[in-house]
This record gives structure tokens, C-alpha cells and sequence, in this order.
């Protein structure tokens, strides 16, 4: 049976065929804790946290961030690992009128004055880490941005843990600097929490801006509104038949492992949002390590375990997973990277639960398509369009065109979860828009059963347990070498991150630099996730006729 690549309705019409009414993200959080009470939202390495505790703290933070004169047009920060704060912070910052901007905790000081930069930051949220304030106070020293608030991990703990992680993790723990340019966090959030409730359009105001390469190397900011983030949330619990939205009044308890970090839009869609909505309990972790997270589901009995597939990697690794107590799991959805079959079969026999695989863009505010969570379950396939998306193949080369009858395609989708375009690039929004169809970048086909299928990349991202690494800003690190004449990084199959970036370099004349010493020199200035497995120094790089380096010729003469 032959499927026409513009036939995209394949699930049953009256679930694929959906309207989702204008919901403020704030508004959705206000209404799930009302709804949810004294209900834990969140439980951080045993403290459990109610939706109407995290409400009074959300209404703090807005009222805090409105007497520092922030309201309708700024942009609040989020330099943030899973702790408490964040969620606070999150829809605290919504609910002032501003739009919330996610930085990863990798970045360099570099990466990190540039989103600032580019984003119009005025302020950010960040925790007393060793690892992260010394990067932020830098920042403050160096770029545009004007307040950091700083919160302390071990405020958010359980009394006796937080006597234990100030006595025995004072390394981890950085001093907070006396200037007038740094609150902190318990001191924004001492106030009643009146905040003065501003006018939010769903449709046009943008909630977040979420960076991202798309398809270069150069980092842009998806707009995401409130309606782009809400939708997805309701599209994501509508595929759960679990759901308290697909069954109300006799819904299954909902408790989802929040390790996947939250400034990353596949966690930010997939744990955060999409459980306020359901009404569920995030078991938080501020990073994963595969003793720590086994602890939690022994701890928790957890019903749902999103990852990338590195971590669930790490978790069949672990010897602690012998005593793992897996009976209250009933679904692992895995993204940011594909899913290796073997890895998906250990996964499950081990564990008894289904691994659904799914796909999503930055630029879909998460999700665009997933396997069901019962029935037919596609090996290798990203599933189907969840709902109310509408997907297509449209030809490589021209996407004004459909991809010719049986073979494979870009593929292209619209939906209520399609960005607004990307922060203040309109160039970069003529690129990636054909109408109101997205394009991802990505080539696939689509079977009898509407199952999609991605055989190959436009992009050249790496991607790095589940992280995006873009080649061009590892190059252009590579080429601050003096030694360094050109430079291609590509990815190469890793068995634990799935891919790795390695480069490849030519010398100047007279330098005798080996691979490894301009790797040590070219880690310490990368993101952690974007450290190269080796420098390679070759005679040449293969160029096109143009005499433009090569990027496929070098895959294909090194076999990747």
C-alpha cells in the first residue's frame, strides 16, 4: 500500500483533528494548582514541594521581579540546573508579564555573554554552584546583563540534607559576592506575593525564547509563545492513556523522573510543562548520575522515566540496577537522539516497561511526533504526528514541491507548536517557513501506517546524548590556533553519547603541533558537551570544486 506524502491525517480523525483554546503559560500553572492543592508538584532529593507552596513562592518571584521593574517586554534568565528555583523562577517570571530565556549550565563564560547578547537579557537566576556562579558573575562583569539572582542549593534540600551538602560539598559551594548588582533568591521572594497581574495575548506574546543551531551553526532564539508551549503540553498528555486529560475521574498516579535538565526544551516540554498540566509530582534531580536516578525510582516509584538514549544506557551499566525496583514504571519516552534497537530491547526486558520513541525541534516547542504508548510500536520510527499536527515530505531540493511518489523527503509539519519565527532573524525565518509549515531539516519517509521514518540529516549537527553541537563553533575555536591552517568537525559513532564530535586539521607551514596537544588546548575552551573525542592532523581536507572545504567528502573517506 502506497502513501501519499501529503496524506498526513493517519491517526483517528476525531483524536488527530484537535482545536486547543489560548492558554497563558502562567495561567495553566495557576489553574493546575488550583485544581491539584496540597498535591506534591515536586520532590527534590526528598522534600516534597505542594502546588500551593510553589504557587505563594511563583506569585513571590513575580512580585520580586516587578519591584525590580521588570514586567512586559524584558527578559529574564534562566542559568539554572533542576533545583526548585527553576519552576519558581520559570512561571515566576511569566507571571511579571516577561519572557523567560533557558541557558544551559555547559556554557563557557564565551557562549553565555553571547546569548545575553543576542537575547537582551537584563537579568538571571543562578545557583551559588562552583560551577555555575563564577561563569555568571563573569558575565555580569563583561556583557549587557545588569542582576544576577542567586539561590542556594542547599535551601531547597531537606533540613538534614542541607546541613549534610553545606558540611561535605563546600568544594561545590560558591561564595556570593557583597555587590548591588546580585540578590539574593530568598531575599526577592520575601514579600506577600501581590503581584500586580499583567494583560498576556496567548496567540502572540512570547513566553520563551529557546535557543537553538537550526540548520547552521549559528545559535538563534526560537520564539515560543504562550500558546506554543501550552498546546504541546496538551498534545503530549493527550497521547497518554493515562492521562487525568484522556481519563478525568479515574486517572493513574503520575510521578515522571526530572532528570533530564529543564533548560533543554525536550525536559522543558516533556517533564515540566507537560506534567503541571496533568497534574503530576516531578521527582527532581539537579543532573543525572545513574546511581542517584536508581535511588529516586527505588525512592519514588516512578511512573514514567524520560531520557535520551545515553542515560538509559548508563542505567543498564550501573550495577545498582539489580536491586532497581522498576514495578510502578509504565513508559520511558526516548528523544534527542536515535534509539539503537538492542538498546531499546535490553531496556525493556530489564525493566518491563515500553520505550517510546519520539522526535521533536526546538522549534516545535518539543514534540512533533511519537510511537503510541500501546499498540503498534514502531522499531526505528519516531511515530506518528501527535495531535493536531499536520506533517509532509516535500522534495530535497525544492521545498516548494512534494518529494516524488515513494521516496524519501524533507520532512516539513505546522501545528499549534510551531515557533513564531526566531528572535529578530527574519532571514533565518524565510529559511526554515514554507506557509505555515516548518522545515526540519530532516529527510524521512512515511510508511502505510503513517509511521515516520528518518533516514538521513540536512543538518550537520553532532548529536551528543541528546545534545546539539554545532561543527562551525567548534571550528572557529580550532582556528584561534596559531597552528591551525583549516579545520572540519564531523560526528563519529560513540557507543555511550551516540555521537562524538572529532576534528580534523591541516597545520600551517613550519608547525608541528600533534592531535592531542591542540585537543588539550581546544577542550578547556568548549561546553562540556562539545569536546572533541581527537584532533586529527592530516596533510589535506577534501574541498568541493569551489575549493569549499568538504564536509561529506571527509564523512566518506573516514567512513561515517
Amino acid at each position: 500500500m502506497s502513501v501519499n506524502p501529503w496524506t498526513t491525517n493517519y491517526l483517528h480523525p476525531a483524536k488527530w483533528d484537535q482545536h486547543f483554546a489560548p492558554l497563558a503559560l502562567h495561567d495553566m500553572f495557576f489553574e493546575a494548582a488550583k485544581r491539584m492543592g496540597n498535591a506534591p508538584l515536586a520532590d527534590f532529593m526528598g522534600r516534597k514541594y505542594s502546588y500551593v507552596e510553589m504557587a505563594a513562592t511563583v506569585k513571590r518571584v513575580a512580585k520580586g521581579l516587578q519591584a525590580k521593574g521588570i514586567g512586559k517586554g524584558d527578559h529574564v534568565g534562566l542559568f539554572l540546573p533542576n533545583v526548585p528555583h527553576y519552576i519558581a523562577a520559570y512561571y515566576g517570571a511569566l507571571a511579571a508579564g516577561a519572557t523567560v530565556v533557558n541557558f544551559s549550565p555547559l556554557y563557557s563564560v564565551d557562549e553565555l555573554a553571547h546569548q545575553v547578547a543576542d537575547s537582551g537579557t537584563s537579568i538571571l537566576f543562578t545557583v551559588s554552584a562552583a560551577a555555575l556562579l563564577p561563569t555568571a558573575i563573569r558575565v555580569l562583569d563583561n556583557s549587557s546583563l545588569k542582576e544576577l539572582i542567586v539561590g542556594s542549593v542547599s535551601e531547597a534540600l531537606p533540613l538534614a540534607k542541607s546541613w549534610a551538602y553545606r558540611l561535605f560539598k563546600r568544594k561545590d559551594i560558591a561564595s556570593i559576592p557583597t555587590d548591588n548588582r546580585i540578590t539574593n533568591y530568598v531575599d526577592l521572594i520575601a514579600n506577600t506575593g501581590d503581584y500586580a497581574v499583567q494583560p498576556c495575548d496567548p496567540v502572540k506574546d512570547i513566553a520563551q525564547l529557546q535557543y537553538t543551531g537550526g540548520t547552521t551553526g549559528t545559535p538563534k532564539g526560537a520564539m515560543l509563545s504562550h500558546q506554543n508551549i501550552t498546546a504541546n503540553a496538551r498534545q503530549i498528555n493527550m497521547l497518554d492513556p493515562h492521562s487525568r486529560v484522556n481519563d478525568p475521574g479515574n486517572a493513574a498516579p503520575d510521578r515522571i523522573l526530572g532528570v533530564l535538565p529543564f533548560f533543554h526544551v525536550f525536559a522543558n516540554a516533556t517533564v515540566l510543562n507537560r506534567t503541571v498540566n496533568n497534574g503530576g509530582e516531578i521527582v527532581m534531580l539537579p543532573r543525572f548520575e545513574a546511581k542517584a536516578a536508581l535511588a529516586a525510582v527505588n525512592r519514588t516509584h516512578v511512573t514514567s522515566l524520560p531520557g535520551v538514549p545515553t542515560m538509559y544506557q548508563a542505567l543498564l551499566d550501573c550495577p545498582d540496577i539489580d536491586g532497581a525496583d522498576f514495578s510502578s514504571l509504565r513508559a520511558c519516552i526516548s528523544g534527542g537522539a536515535p534509539l539503537p534497537a538492542e538498546l531499546k530491547e535490553r531496556f525493556e526486558m530489564r525493566t518491563g516497561a515500553v520505550v517510546i520513541e519520539g522526535y521533536g525541534l526546538t522549534e516545535s516547542s518539543g514534540v512533533v511526533s511519537c510511537n503510541p504508548y500501546e499498540g503498534l510500536n514502531k522499531l526505528g520510527s519516531i511515530g506518528q504526528p501527535i495531535p493536531g499536527t499536520d506533517v509532509k515530505l516535500v522534495d530535497k531540493d525544492d521545498p516548494t514541491k512534494p518529494a516524488p511518489e515513494g521516496e524519501p523527503g524533507e520532512l516539513v509539519f505546522a501545528g499549534p507548536q510551531v515557533m513564531c519565527g526566531y528572535w529578530n532573524r527574519p532571514d533565518a525565518d524565510a529559511e526554515v517557513f514554507i506557509g505555515k509549515y516548518l522545515r526540519t531539516g530532516d529527510v524521512a519517509t512515511i510508511d502505510e501506517d503513517g509511521f515516520i521514518h528518518i533516514v538521513d540529516r540536512l543538518k550537520d549537527m553532532i548529536a551528543v546524548g541528546g545534545f546539539k553541537v554545532f561543527p562551525s563553533q567548534v571550528e572557529d575555536v580550532l582556528y584561534q590556533h596559531p597552528s591551525v591552517k583549516e579545520a572540519l568537525v564531523i560526528g563519529v559513532p560513540d557507543a555511550y553519547h551516540g555521537e562524538m564530535p572529532r576534528a580534523f586539521v591541516t597545520l600551517q607551514d613550519g608547525a608541528s603541533e600533534d592531535g592531542a596537544a591542540i585537543a588539550a588546548w581546544l577542550n578547556p575552551q568548549l561546553g562540556k558537551h562539545e569536546r572533541v573525542q581527537s584532533v586529527v592532523v592530516m596533510d589535506t581536507l577534501p574541498k568541493t570544486m569551489i575549493g569549499k572545504l568538504d564536509r561529506k567528502a571527509l564523512r566518506a573517506a573516514v567512513g561515517v
